[in-house]
């Protein structure tokens, strides 16, 4: 389209010649090549210099005829003229190559920056719809001004650079169909080291029922072949952060407040902390009807302090009874200068401050006039509260302006990080689909009333360069498969596996109001996507596509309200779920808790990518969710995996937070359905799956050893169901912090015996938190509300108000929790709240190997852990694994009994004589050894079994079996070892049933009896199966013996005695080989009995009429019974007291204990406790710390103590002896009538001097220097009132506090970052 000039231009970046070419060893992003030719060769003496001052060029050269000349006339010149001809010849070409590099170095081009590029031709193609655009070989463009084309491609050398200029003046916006960016073609805005400066907007626009659909790409794109480069590289700034500051609601802390006129006849008053705005007092006056109203409102306005901001507004007509006296009060204490003149039913309206003068008065009054007023009566006036935020008292209307809708918590509040993330949306370059005002067409507009046809970046494999950073982009993605905000495409390795010098990145996007996914990673490795938001989203936001995406990394990302949406079944909600049936086989309707409802803002298809620093909070579903592919999926369908997902190890899990999610905030489980809809399945392809299980290995090799998958530093709070769902094993999760969720951790294995070898998983280090200070706002995503926490107060729950909440949650095991603190699990009357509890309406087995220790509940836990009861959410807790429920207390920090099971109280397998009842845990606390038996059954459905311990007849446990409409029902009852039990049914006896042994270790053995008719022959076996492939090896018959006594003194061997009499099958179950860790079964395999029966009768075998009392024993303790510990569990509990978003940083935990008057009295101490030291006094006055805030833990400087005579000198001392740069700690105990200090904490971090008369209590936090930290506070109760404990989170050695700086502060975030791009 564009010829270039004979001399020719050269590309601003090396171009490939060809899509082989696509790693061009010349390329350097963000840097512009230099305008130099290579040297050139000896003979050839030539030099171009190009002036960017305008388009023509001058060149100075030497031809080689010129050359030529003049080597034929030196040889006609004399001897002696040639040393003069060489010396002037070479003193013109000095000077001239003087003078030409002065001005190229005077007018050199920024060789970083693409649009200073002096062989760019400036291009203005104006505003043409129509306008097909190629740039092609040769045509080198420098876009100037606004544009609208058709659509633009660039290939074979061509290159597209936005303008820009020093100042960042330009504003460019260039709509378009589509830009195809094709082999050899580039796309330029700014460079990563020359950042754009202006603004620049690319719209794609186009309707989805309208013009051509582009093969590959659709509509609205832009496009990146193979041989493309596309450059985009905005102003840098912060991405997102976390809140300094709580912002509430209303912009205050109680909240906002309406004044309107629903009020009655007479004066309205409203009295308003000033130093709060909170409202103390709110009164009506009628003083149109009654004189001892006006005298009333005369007494309430004498007893106000001053300061205090009072409201009043008329409600109908307040003047007819308004005496004289009362007049002078309100203009005496409030300033009012109208008050006096105050007709009938006019309206009249003030907002002043007690003894403020009329100064501070604001008032307006209006006429009556025919039965209305002449208009508002509105008063109005700003105030700041003495933390600085500013609110606005408005009479009549309405007051609380320039305020947030909800409340963002910007505080680490009991000892867990809470703050808000804070969004910047904006960039100065802008990709931006163009849309319609509300759904058209096929868009599925059945689900939504807005246009979701946005634009979107499709990259493709083999692309010569791609690097995204600090571009926003709006209104992309579009509700069809492949079009994605940002999507690589099938790109294989796009680091230096893939031949890329310098790997591709994402860095500081914005991706908001996206219509479908924020960035889709698809068949792509190695790429870094780094400080992107995505916001307001539709379908799984940061999406890993195909399950073989691999060494990707994501540092630093937020995703916030990921939404649901159309395109898998993973993605959509209930509706979408039972409504989209067209992939599914015949009539079957989809289950959208078991197909679909997953959508999440990380959806990680496979394990070995690395997650640093990210936050996902809002999403309908979860979090972060890490799913396994049994194989490649999508378009990736039919590869070999080197190694399977749940086989392989996890990559780097290191610091992320998630928080206010439904399902879950991190869920590590499941797989998708990997073929199409049949009849044997009619669920559709890539529905939500239960078949994966996580199993990492070494090397993916299930013949190696475990590797064990390690979550480090996960936060996570206010989700709705779980804070974190994890299964599998080996998995660790350590140095975490889980708050306000209905259940924060809970750990299921990774299968189900005897496939399943047996794994671990273990929590430590740890932090949990029942209800917290965190009492959220009704509103959003927020359903429940109700009361609880310590206080009872009003909060959001992650249920309704019955919805038992848990700390750690036990479904199976074996799992171990160690070194973990619980806090503020408290019942109410509605709902139990528990720090330890178990999965309710639990059919699964439960192992005895669960293992706690070292752990610490705070003083505010009243159930350390609780087995459930029949009522709302557990129904009638009659399942097998409700009934079979048991952990370890290896060192007694549960029960206080050191060595000890705990079970439900009302299961006699586990028990004996001097078993400790808890009654109000369900529980019963009992030593000694236990295991599990797996009984199997074969062609046996709806077969319920009865096992009874000899010693506990009268107390049988019924189990229905795992799924009784199974073929082969499964049992598995927990089993005191070295006793006797009897099996029944209540059906016809099995005719094969299997017993493992699990859990045993070598020489553990009990006594089983099983029930069968009289008349029944029996064919017993044993043998190891061995779990790989199903193999049975060293098999041995069991041969008969005449008499229970002597299968006694025979129970090593391989006997049994079948007592016809009773109906009962003897034989011992007694281990013969060792069990190593946590496999279930011996190093032998797993030791089996198989017992064949071969019988006639009908009838139902339940023996236990006959058996009993014949076989009953006396109950007896084999293993002694711990005695109850006493003093102080050493060393229980988390080392850690608060857990951060930013752990390199260190923070001061600061505790107030504040009494009343009333536990003033009985003694109780007044405390500030600082990293867990205790600063008591229990005498009346002033206590006050300075701490040095560089120190770390701590370094207390100073502690002065101020009784009550002496209060008066902690005037001099705040204004002559705090040193700069510290910390100051200040509490009062006992009544105070006059703290004169108010203007004197001002300094100190107050934004205005408080009202600190008559207080009941003060306490206060601030900062001496010349920063103002956000964390500074004061808070005051009135008269008789304390504060109860108030904890505060100071953060130490900060920039800003002046301190000198130490040694370089070591960021684990960063050193992972820096290990997993080598390991790309």
């Amino acid at each position: 389209m564009y010829a270039t000039d004979s001399r020719g231009h050269s590309p601003a970046f090396l171009q490939p010649q060809n899509g082989n070419s696509h790693h061009s060893s010349g390329y350097v992003p963000g840097k512009v090549v230099p305008l130099r030719p290579p040297p050139p060769p000896k003979s050839q003496a030539s030099a171009k210099f190009t002036s960017i001052r305008r388009e023509d060029r001058a060149t100075f050269a030497f031809s080689p005829e010129e050359q030529q000349a003049q080597r034929e006339s030196q040889k006609q010149k004399r001897h002696k003229n040639t040393f003069i001809c060489f010396a002037i010849t070479s003193f013109s070409f000095f000077i001239a190559l003087a003078v030409i590099l002065g001005i190229s170095s005077k007018y050199a081009p920024d060789e970083n920056c693409p649009d200073q590029n002096p062989r760019l031709r400036n291009w203005d193609p104006g505003q043409d719809s129509a306008k097909q655009v190629v740039i092609k070989e040769g045509d080198m463009l420098r876009l100037t001004s606004d544009a609208t084309v058709h659509s633009i491609v660039i290939q074979d050398g061509g290159l597209l650079v936005f303008g820009d200029n020093k100042d960042g003046s330009r504003n460019i916006t260039l709509r378009t169909h589509y830009i195809l960016i094709q082999d050899g073609g580039a796309l330029h805005i700014g460079a990563e080291k020359c950042r754009y400066k202006s603004k620049a907007t690319i719209t794609l626009y186009g309707k989805s029922d309208e013009g051509e659909s582009m093969p590959t790409f659709g509509k609205k794109f832009i496009g990146v072949e193979a041989g493309g480069t596309l450059e985009l590289h905005g102003a840098r700034k912060t991405s997102w952060t976390l809140l300094a500051k709580t912002l509430n609601s209303s912009g205050l802390p109680f909240g906002s407040y309406t004044f309107e006129k629903d009020f009655s006849r007479g004066l309205n008053v409203r009295v308003i902390d000033q130093d709060t705005a909170k409202i103390l007092e709110s009164e009506r006056f009628d003083t149109h009807e009654y004189h001892n109203e006006s005298r009333r409102l005369q007494e309430f306005l004498r007893f106000q302090d001053p300061g205090r901001i009072v409201a009043i507004a008329v409600g109908d007509s307040a003047a007819k009874s308004l005496l004289q006296g009362t007049i002078q009060m309100i203009q005496e204490r409030l300033g009012s200068e109208l008050i006096q003149g105050l007709g009938y039913r006019q309206a009249w309206a003030l907002v002043g401050v007690i003894d403020g003068g009329s100064t501070s008065c604001n008032e307006s009054v209006r006429n009556y006039e025919n039965h209305s007023s002449g208009g508002k009566a509105l008063a109005q006036r700003e105030f700041y509260t003495v933390d600085g935020q500013k609110f606005s008292v408005t009479a009549y209307s309405e007051w609380i302006e320039e305020t947030p809708q909800f409340l963002h918590m910007g505080e680490i509040i009991d000892g867990v990080d809470m703050r808000a993330e804070v969004g910047i949306l904006t960039r100065n370059i802008v990709i931006q689909g163009e849309v319609e005002d509300s759904c058209y067409a096929e868009n599925q507009c059945q689900f939504f009333d807005y246009d979701t046809f946005g634009g979107h970046i499709m990259i493709m494999k083999n692309f010569t360069s791609v690097h995204l950073s600090y571009v926003e982009l709006k209104h992309m993605g579009q509700q069809q498969m492949g079009r994605y905000p940002v999507h690589f495409h099938l790109c294989g390795d796009v680091d230096y596996k893939g031949g890329y010098r310098y790997a591709t990145f994402v860095d500081g996007l914005s991706i908001h109001h996206s219509f479908s996914r924020c960035i889709t990673v698809h068949g792509t490795n190695g790429l870094l996507i780094k400080d992107t938001i995505g916001f307001d989203t539709l379908g799984h936001c940061f999406f890993l596509e195909d399950g073989i995406e691999q060494r990707n990394t994501l540092f630093h990302n937020l995703g916030l309200l990921t939404k649901p949406g159309t395109l898998l079944p993973t993605d959509r909600n209930n509706s979408m779920c039972t409504t989209m049936r067209d992939k599914v086989f015949g009539n079957y309707i989809p289950v959208p808790a078991t197909d679909c409802m997953a959508v999440s803002t990380f959806w990680i298809a496979h394990p070995n990518n690395n997650l640093i620093n990210n936050a996902a909070a809002g999403s309908q579903d979860a979090g972060i969710w890490y799913l396994f592919h049994k194989e490649p999926t999508g378009e990736s369908s039919g590869l070999q995996l080197l190694a399977k997902p749940e086989l392989t190890p996890l990559g780097i899990f290191y610091n992320n937070r998630v928080h206010s999610n439904f399902k879950a905030g991190l869920f590590i489980d499941k797989g998708v359905k990997t073929t199409n809809s049949s009849a044997a399945d009619p669920r559709e392809y890539l529905c939500l799956d239960n078949s994966a299980r996580f199993r990492p290995h070494q090397d993916a090799n299930p013949e190696k050893p475990r590797v064990a998958a390690l979550i480090d530093r996960l936060i996570a709070f206010k989700n709705n169901d779980n804070g974190a769902w994890v299964r599998g094993g080996d998995i660790i999760v350590q140095n975490s912090a889980f708050a306000d969720n209905g259940i924060g951790l809970t750990f299921a294995s990774d299968g189900s015996f005897p496939s399943d070898e047996g794994s671990s998983q273990e929590v430590s280090e740890s932090l949990f938190v029942g209800e917290s200070r965190n009492y959220g706002f009704q509103g959003g995503q927020n359903k429940y509300v109700g009361t609880g926490g310590i206080d009872q107060k009003p909060r959001t729950l992650p249920r309704n108000r019955t919805f038992p909440i848990r700390g750690f949650q036990i479904y199976d095991g074996p799992i171990h929790l160690t070194r973990s603190t619980f806090k503020k699990y408290v019942p109410t009357p509605d709902r139990y709240s528990s720090a330890i509890g178990f999965l309710m309406k639990n059919s699964w087995q439960i192992t005895p190997r669960n293992n706690i220790s070292l752990v610490k509940f705070g003083p505010h836990v009243s159930l350390n852990v609780f087995f459930g009861k029949p009522g709302p959410w557990f129904e009638d807790c009659e399942m097998d694994g409700d009934k079979n429920s048991i952990f370890h207390d290896i060192d007694g920090s549960v029960t206080g009994y050191k060595d000890a099971y705990v079970g439900r109280m009302d299961n006699y397998l586990i028990r004996h004589p001097s078993c400790v009842n808890v009654t109000k845990w369900n529980a019963v606390i009992c030593s000694g050894t236990y295991a599990q038996v797996y009984v199997q059954t074969w062609s046996t459905q709806n077969l319920s079994m009865t096992i009874t311990r000899d010693e506990y007849p009268s107390h049988p446990m019924v189990l229905r079996g795992i799924n009784q409409k199974a073929a082969f029902p499964q049992y598995q009852p927990v089993v005191m070892l070295e006793k006797g039990y009897t099996i029944h049914w209540n059906g016809l006896a099995p005719r094969t049933t299997f017993l493992y042994l699990v859990n045993f270790n070598k020489n553990d053995w009990i006594r089983v009896g099983l029930c069968y008719p009289s008349n029944t022959s029996f064919q017993v076996t044993f043998g190891y199966l061995q779990r790989q492939n199903g193999s049975l090896s060293k098999i041995e018959e069991y041969e008969p013996v005449h008499s229970l006594e002597e299968l006694q003194r025979k129970q090593s061997e391989r006997k049994f005695y079948f007592d016809s009499s009773t109906g009962l099958l003897f034989l011992y179950l007694k281990a013969k080989s060792h069990r190593h860790g946590h496999s279930y079964c011996s190093s032998q395999g797993c030791e089996r009995v198989k017992i064949q029966a071969a019988t006639d009768s009908k009838d139902i075998s339940n023996c236990m009429a006959k058996a009993y009392p014949q076989y009953y024993r006396k109950p007896s303790v084999v293993k002694r019974m711990p005695a109850m510990l006493t003093g102080l569990c050493q060393g229980c509990g988390t080392r850690q007291v608060v857990f951060t978003s930013d752990p390199h940083k260190s923070y001061l935990p600061v505790q107030f204990q504040s009494p009343d008057k009333a536990e003033t009295q009985r003694g109780d101490p007044s405390v500030i406790s600082v990293n867990g030291t205790d600063f008591t006094f229990r005498s009346a006055g002033v206590l006050l710390l300075v701490v040095d805030p560089c120190s770390v833990p701590f370094r207390l400087t100073e502690k002065k103590l101020f009784p009550l005579a002496d209060v008066s000198h902690i005037e001099e001392y705040l204004k002559t002896s705090i040193p700069p740069r510290s910390i100051v700690l200040l509490s009062t105990r006992g009544e105070i009538k006059q703290l004169n200090i108010s203007h004197l904490l001002v300094p100190l971090g107050l934004a205005k001097p408080a009202h600190l008369y008559d207080k009941g209590s003060t306490i206060f936090l601030g900062f001496s220097g010349n920063f103002k930290p956000s964390w500074t506070k004061l808070f005051t109760s009135p008269a008789g009132q304390g504060l109860g404990v108030l904890e505060q989170f100071i953060p130490l050695q900060l920039d800003e506090y002046g301190c000198p700086r130490a040694t370089t502060v070591r960021r684990r975030d960063l050193e992972l970052l820096k290990q997993a791009s080598k390991a790309h």
